[in-house]
């Protein structure tokens, strides 16, 4: 190797940093599904919850105060929830933080493109 190939020490921090910011972005990247089951449930008098009118179990929505629900409609065949499909809580779009159940119900329910 001669000396036109050795990294100067500006080059080789710069390489280190940007080595060690890509572990630590492909970490966060890993963790975020764990990090995610690690929210609390939604609670039905949290405030937003309740202006959305969310119930744990979309069976006991009353369709008389809220017209737009429909037998077979519930969280997890909604466009807003995320995370592993087959989950009984799964983060949501609408309550950032929080796990909903995927038999629940809210009035911004927007059913899943494919779902049935």
């Amino acid at each position: 190797m001669n000396s036109n190939d050795k990294l100067t020490r500006r080059q080789m921090l710069g390489v280190t940093v940007s080595a060690a910011a890509g572990l630590a972005g492909v970490a966060t990247i890993a963790s975020a599904p764990a990090a995610a089951q690690a929210f609390p449930h939604l609670d039905e008098k949290d405030p937003t919850a309740v202006a959305l009118h969310y119930v744990h179990d979309a069976k006991l929505v009353d369709p008389k105060k809220n017209p737009t629900y429909k037998p077979g409609h519930h969280c997890a065949n909604c466009l807003q929830l995320t995370g592993k499909a087959g989950d009984a809580w799964r983060p949501c779009n609408l309550f950032p933080r929080k796990l909903v159940a995927a038999n629940g119900w809210c009035s911004a329910w927007v059913q899943k493109p494919g779902a049935a």
